[in-house]
């Protein structure tokens, strides 16, 4: 009986780790890309001619009055291939951002989807890697087929551009951590909309059409605090050959950025659901 009575406690003692992940993670993720895939098929396919048609417009359009840009470190490009690897990197941001906030919003205020999922072996941290997953593999649909359409129309000018797939996962990860945490905070509608009005100033400001030194001084600053900035300057380093150690730089903005997220995301669903 003491034996018994000694083990009991021990047999029902506490493990933070397996309550937090269970490492099914694909799971959650390939739930919600079937889901996707039956019913939001064409809004996702939509998103991939959003980049293509700024491209046109403003690569082609607006470039044969603009002429070439000249980058930081001398090199002389044209307007179409300046700005095509910044909206490549804008395509990573949307495609990840639309997953990781309003479709997390339907399901965690109205489907209440989480919380079911958190009734059975899954882990807050389960959750949040499999929507981030999720989020992660919508903008990399887009990142590869607008990368598709640049190398036809010319616009890799280094083989450095094959780094650009890698580097648009990482601008999509950090951009899923991130809008997941933000979401986990919002309870309306009209709170979701900050997220846009978010993301219009950063997707005109950050380096996307225009060199940075066009900007005043003090808004240089504030533009080089924007995440997508640090994804512009990554890409676009990569894809007309301007590599140098500085774009580690970015690469660790990123790193970070997706650390915080998925603390934060873990740390809110624990919160909401299981506490």
């Amino acid at each position: 009986m003491t034996g018994a009575t000694d083990f009991a406690p021990s047999s029902i003692r506490p493990r933070p780790v397996r309550s937090l992940y269970a490492g099914n993670a694909r799971a959650v993720m390939l739930r919600g890309w079937r889901a996707t895939a039956s019913t939001n098929w064409l809004v996702v396919v939509s998103g991939l001619f959003e980049p293509i048609f700024y491209l046109l417009a403003m690569g082609v359009g607006l470039g044969t009055l603009i002429g070439d840009v000249t980058l930081p470190n001398g090199q002389e490009v044209s307007y179409p291939a300046f700005i095509a690897p910044a909206l490549l990197a804008v395509a990573a941001m949307n495609g990840a951002i639309y997953d990781s906030t309003w479709n997390v919003f339907f399901k965690m205020q109205f489907a209440k989807l989480y919380e079911g999922m958190l009734s059975t072996s899954l882990g807050p941290l389960d959750v949040a890697l499999g929507e981030i997953l999720l989020a992660l593999l919508r903008g990399a649909l887009y990142a590869v087929g607008f990368q598709f359409v640049m190398q036809v129309l010319g616009l890799n000018l280094s083989w450095w551009a094959l780094l650009a797939l890698p580097a648009v996962l990482l601008i999509a990860f950090g951009f899923a951590s991130v809008g997941m945490a933000v979401t986990s905070y919002m309870k309306t509608f009209q709170q979701m909309d900050w997220i846009n009005f978010i993301l219009l100033p950063m997707f005109l400001f950050s380096a996307t059409f225009y060199p940075l030194s066009v900007y005043p001084q003090w808004l240089q600053y504030v533009i080089q605090a924007m995440p997508l900035w640090h994804g512009v300057e990554l890409v676009r380093g990569l894809t007309t050959g301007d590599v140098s150690w500085g774009l580690l730089w970015h690469v660790l903005y990123y790193v970070v950025m997706i650390a915080l997220g998925l603390v934060f995301t873990t740390k809110r669903l624990r919160t909401l659901f299981l506490d």
